[in-house]
C-alpha cells in the first residue's frame, strides 16, 4: 500500500482553504430575492465535495485526519480575530468600530461552525465509506448525494441556529435553513460529474481505491484504520 500521495495535501489545502473563507464570508446575509443566505454558502459546499472525494479515494482515517486539521485551523483563525479585536487599536487607526462590526460576530459563527462542521463532515464520511462498502464501489452518485443530504442538513441546522439565533426572527432563521440546504444539495448534485471525473482521475494517478471494511469510524481514533 503507498504511504505517500501525490495530491493528498493539495486536496486538504483547499478543504481547509474554503472552509477559513466560507467561515469569514458568513458574516454577510446576501438576499438573491428568491433565496437567503449567509455568504459563506456560496464556496461552503466545495467543503463536502472534497470531503467525498477524500473519502472514496484514501478512505475514511485520511479523511477524518483532514477533517481534524480543519476544525484546529477554524479554531485558531476565530481565536486570532477575537484576540486581535480585543488588543488596544493605534491611536491613528480608527477602524476598530468597523473591525468589530464585521469581524466581531466572526468568533462566533466560526464556533457555531466547528460545532456543525464537525457534526456535518464526519456524518457526511461515515455514510459515504459505509454506502460504499454496501454498494462494493458501485453507484458513486448515490454516495455523494445520500451522504450530502444527511451531512449537510446536521450542518445546516446546525450551524444557523448556532451563528445567528437571536439575533433574527424565527422566520428569516427558517428561510435561511432551507435555502442554505437546497443550495448546498444542488451544488453537490450540480457537481455531481466533476466529482466522478476527480474522483476517477485521482484513483488512477494515486494508484487507490479505499474501502473501509473494518474501519473504526470513532472521530477520535488517530490511527489510520
Amino acid at each position: 500500500m503507498h504511504s505517500v500521495y501525490k495530491h493528498l495535501d493539495t486536496i486538504t489545502g483547499l478543504f481547509i482553504a474554503v472552509l477559513l473563507i466560507s467561515n469569514v464570508a458568513s458574516t454577510k446575509i446576501v438576499d438573491l430575492g428568491i433565496m437567503t443566505f449567509d455568504g459563506g454558502t456560496l464556496l461552503f459546499p466545495l467543503s463536502y465535495i472534497f470531503g467525498d472525494i477524500l473519502t472514496e479515494v484514501y478512505g475514511y482515517a485520511r479523511s477524518r485526519k483532514v477533517i481534524w486539521l480543519g476544525f484546529f485551523s477554524a479554531a485558531l483563525m476565530a481565536g486570532t480575530i477575537a484576540g486581535v479585536g480585543a488588543l488596544p487599536a493605534a491611536g491613528e487607526w480608527t477602524f476598530q468600530e468597523s473591525y468589530d462590526t464585521v469581524l466581531g460576530l466572526t468568533p462566533r459563527i466560526v464556533a457555531a461552525s466547528l460545532v456543525a462542521f464537525w457534526m456535518g463532515e464526519f456524518s457526511n464520511s461515515v455514510v459515504l465509506a459505509c454506502m460504499k462498502v454496501a454498494t462494493n464501489g458501485r453507484h458513486l452518485w448515490a454516495r455523494t448525494i445520500g451522504s450530502t443530504l444527511i451531512g449537510q442538513g446536521l450542518d445546516t441546522v446546525v450551524f444557523v441556529l448556532l451563528a445567528f439565533g437571536g439575533t433574527m426572527s424565527t422566520g428569516l432563521l427558517a428561510e435561511i435553513v432551507v435555502s442554505n440546504y437546497l443550495f448546498k444539495c444542488g451544488v453537490e448534485i450540480l457537481f455531481t460529474p466533476v466529482t466522478y471525473a476527480t474522483a476517477g482521475w485521482l484513483k488512477k494517478t494515486e494508484g487507490i481505491d479505499w474501502y473501509d471494511r473494518g474501519t473504526n469510524f470513532n472521530p477520535f481514533r488517530t490511527s489510520l484504520s
